[in-house]
Order: C-alpha cells, then structure tokens, then sequence
C-alpha cells in the first residue's frame, strides 16, 4: 500500500479540549499503516497558504510530550478567521491543491465550528468538481455547542462547566454582605444561548442564583427585564442575572447596540460586547439603593484546560480519531457527528454527515427548553446538558502551576 501524508489544521475560536481533538487526530495518525506523515498547518488554512506548516509526528515523537497537548489550552497550531472566496473563484485554490500535491496529502482535516465547516465544504466541492482523491473531513469543536446535525459539540461540555462553577461562586461571593445586589454576568452567544443556559447548573439547595437568565432565542424586553429583577429581590436579598452577548428585542435590535453599532468581522459576524454593562446601568437608574456589577466572562469561559470536563476531553479525542479512521476508509466531504443513543444512562455513537449540509447553519436551543417568560431554562435542558460536564481532568503540574507544551 502507498502511504500519504494528513494535514490538519484548527480554525475558529479555541476551546478548552480542541487540543483533545488534535491529539487524537495525531495518535490515531501516527498508528496507522495507511499514512506515513503527520503535518499541521499554522494558523489554520491562511497560514497553509503562506506555506506555514509543520511535522507533527517528529514534534510529538516524545509521547510524554504528545500527552501534554491533552491539558494544553488554546489551540496549538494557532487559529484563523480566513473566509475562503466562491470555488469559482479558482486562483486560491489552484494554488491550494498545488501544495496539496507537494505535501503528497492524502487526507485534510479541519478541526472547528461553523465558519471552519464552510472551509471543509468549499474545499471538499473543489476538489468533488476537479476530480481530486484527496479526502476532506471536518472535526467538530466550539464551545457555542450551536453547529447542526450532532448533539453537541467538543468545547461546549468544559464551558458549561466552568460557567456554572464559576457562577456558584460569585453567587457564594456576593453573599458576602448584608445588603441588597444585583450581579448581571455576559457570557457568550451570538444568536444561540446554549452557554449562558449552562449557568443554571450552578444552582443546587443552597444556591438559588442565577435567579434570571436571558437567551438570544427569546425577545428582550428592558422594561420587564427591570421588573423581572425587582421581583427577584423580594424573596433573595443578592440576585444575579445571566444574560447572552446576543439577547436582542422584538424588533430584532441587538441590545448592545443600543448605544453604539458594533463592528464587524471577516465572515460578517457582528463583534458582540456591553450587553451587561447596559444593564447594570439601567438598574442603577431604575432601582435606587441596589449594589450592581456588571461581568463579562469573554475568553475566559473558553481557555481553562484546568476546569476542563473528563467527558468533554475524552470525547472530543474520539472525534479526532474517528475522523482520521474514516479517511482511511475512503470516507471524504462529511464531518464527524455524535448521535446519543436512546438507552439508559448516556451514550455516544459518531457517524459522518455531509459537511456541506452543516457549515453557515446554526443550531438554536429548542423552544420548550425555554420557560414560558423567557428568564430560565426547562429540566429537560438540564437533563441534556448534566452529562456533558461529568468527570474531572488529571492534571500534570511543574513548579505548582499546569505543564503545557508549546511550539515553540
């Protein structure tokens, strides 16, 4: 059998476990008969085109070393936002696949969410219209958990993790004093709110709190948000507040904006921030006498490895080798789902779907997984999401703080 080279490559917003994915892509790599070099490319496909690539099996021919990269935060080849032009457009793609060639690649993966799929499935389309052999396959990561046609996704179990444990203890903190507050804390979600619905795993028979949590999936009303608040201060003297970056009005009108447009990025994603702090303004306006903080988490809800959930780092390890065994098989322009099984307990299966069907889409939170007013979230989303942060992470230290690894 002649062997071939793999490329990989992660793009998009890091997670926690998007290193977990690589692993298991460089590890299953490495083992089989079929492929003889593993190489990654730096900074996603944009690197790729300035020739930015690297040998990963003889970076990682220390295993020690390659088991490093499981408790590694960010992503370790560096990411990208590179929007790839129309396949008709063919001069960035000849050039591409002629590197392709040189590299003697046999299979390409790319590790990353939505803007990352698109990618795989231009890719993939090029080379189904040129007659390439190369095989194409995307591996799911980001913690948005908002990409269609699998339960969820590597990255959003080890943020909903840290989000509802760090929820538990500004809820512990800021009952520290004897006064009545309101903490409204901004957590990621553009369009879907899976994130910030995550916080209300942070209750349990002592903490009430959050006591109010807002999703993009539902209208915003500031008059009822002001209400909502003043009627949780009459039965908890310290309130929190959990809103997505992306909660909009009825009319569609982000509430960021309210006071400024935001800008906007390569893929034509709106740069969401100030939601929060908004409306820690308006309750200090519209209700005297309350203590209010605004926290926006940002970055932080997607780079503590530490934190990270067992379950979600041993899963997304199996997507990125299932991914590299399907392209042994033959198996090109699909992307790598998980399916729970309908059993007792929780069980995943991984199948392939067509990445073309996946990548532009986004998968929003069921509507009966929202109360009725639109400020917390069902037990059946509770149900769902309890497994997805179970187990913990072993962690290797040097000098009392985590050993990563690092390029370079």
């Amino acid at each position: 059998m002649e062997k071939y080279n793999l490329l990989v490559g992660q793009s998009g917003g890091p997670t926690a476990v998007i290193n977990c994915s690589l692993y298991g892509v460089i590890k299953e790599a490495m083992e089989s008969e079929a492929i003889d070099k593993v190489y990654g490319m730096i900074n996603g496909i944009e690197g790729f085109l300035r020739g930015e690539i690297m040998d990963l099996g003889e970076f990682f021919s220390d295993p020690d070393k390659l088991e490093l990269l499981k408790q590694t935060p960010a992503a370790f080849l560096g990411s990208c936002r590179y929007k790839l032009p129309p396949i008709d457009e063919t001069d960035v793609y000849e050039d591409m696949f002629e590197k392709f060639a040189d590299y003697n690649i046999g299979a390409f993966l790319y590790i990353g969410g939505n803007d990352s799929m698109d990618t795989a499935g231009k890719l993939s389309a090029y080379a189904k219209r040129h007659g390439s052999d190369i095989k194409f396959l995307g591996v799911p990561k980001t913690i948005d958990n908002d990409l269609v046609g699998t339960d969820h996704t590597p990255g959003y179990g080890s943020a909903a993790k840290y989000i509802a444990s760090t929820i538990r203890d500004i809820a512990i903190d800021a009952g520290t004093y004897d006064l009545k507050s309101v903490t409204i804390v901004e957590i990621m979600g553009r369009h879907a709110g899976w994130l910030c619905a995550a916080s209300a795993l942070a209750r349990n028979e002592h903490v009430k709190n959050p006591m109010l949590i807002y999703l993009p999936e539902t209208p915003f009303s500031m008059d009822k948000f002001v209400e909502n608040v003043k009627d949780a201060l009459k039965t908890e003297r310290n309130v929190v507040v959990c809103v997505s970056e992306g909660i909009r009005d009825s009319e569609h009108r982000l509430i960021c904006e309210y006071k400024g447009k935001a800008d906007i990025d390569n893929f034509g994603h709106k740069k969401l921030t100030g939601a929060a702090k908004l409306l820690e303004a308006e309750i200090m306006d519209k209700i005297p006498g309350v203590k209010c903080r605004a926290i926006e988490f940002s970055l932080i809800q997607r780079s503590s490895s530490v934190l990270a959930s067992g379950r979600d780092k041993e899963e997304a390890e199996a997507v990125g080798r299932f991914a590299v065994k399907s392209a042994v098989a033959g198996e090109s322009h699909q992307m790598v789902c998980m399916e729970r099984a309908e059993c007792d307990g929780y069980k995943i299966n991984y199948v392939l779907k067509e990445v073309a069907d996946i990548g532009n889409k986004e998968k929003m939170i069921p509507s009966w997984w929202i109360t009725k007013d639109g400020t917390d979230v069902t037990d059946e989303f509770i149900e769902y999401v309890k497994p997805l942060i179970e187990g913990e992470s072993e962690i290797i230290y040097e000098a009392g703080m985590p050993k990563y690894v690092y390029r370079d």
